[in-house]
């Protein structure tokens, strides 16, 4: 029986899609839910066509965090989710969930964990961050989600070169690309049991 996964994302969902379009190929995973932090979303659309049953979680609906995470949890265990993957899941996490998932989130990041990573540092803001210091090499992480902002245990990187003349937009665009494999690659081996954990130190195995 494959590992099931939930897969959480507030935007357009191009992450999201990459591991539904992997998982076609290489079958390593049931996604079993689209957790969506608003209505509207390209994510959204992306689970329907697929057949991938969505849940909407919108803050309008769950003014206090905690219960939006508490019924965020219940629902999961419910459907038997092993795995949590965040593909550009901008809410808070509360401690309370991470320690209900504990080493089960990962978490994908536009820039070379620990640079140009923590508290407002998403999107855009990442990539004008990178250009505005003058970095020369930057990138996209896969780690695990811990009580830190993007301080949890790195899994994998790739690094994307800056170019003289980039913009944030086309920065962006060539790190997004890259996003697009190594978080399905990392979510294929977390799934077959090939991410290993101790402390702070991860071996993906072969």
């Amino acid at each position: 029986m494959k590992p099931r996964i939930a897969v959480f994302a507030s935007g357009g969902g191009t992450d999201f899609q990459s591991i539904i379009d992997a998982n076609e190929e290489q079958s390593f995973c049931e996604i079993s839910y689209l957790i969506a932090s608003k209505e509207g979303i390209g994510a959204i659309d992306r689970a329907q066509k697929h057949g991938i049953k969505t849940a909407v979680f919108a803050k309008k609906d769950y003014p206090d965090l905690e219960e939006l995470y508490n019924k965020l949890t219940y629902l999961l265990r419910m459907n038997r989710v092993q795995y949590v993957v965040l593909a550009g899941w901008l809410k808070i996490i509360p401690e309370s969930f991470i320690k209900a998932f504990e080493d089960r989130i990962i978490n994908i990041h536009p820039s070379l964990i620990p640079a140009f990573c923590g508290a407002g540092m998403y999107g855009l803001n990442v990539h004008k961050a990178v250009l505005e210091y003058g970095a020369k090499v930057s990138g996209c992480t896969v780690h695990f989600v811990n009580e830190i902002p993007d301080g949890g245990a790195v899994i994998a990187q790739t690094a994307v070169e800056v170019q003289d003349g980039d913009t944030p937009e086309e920065l962006q665009a060539r790190i997004l690309k890259e996003e697009h494999k190594l978080l399905p690659y990392c979510v294929k081996k977390l799934c077959e049991g090939k991410i290993v954990k101790d402390g702070r130190k991860v071996t993906i195995l072969d």
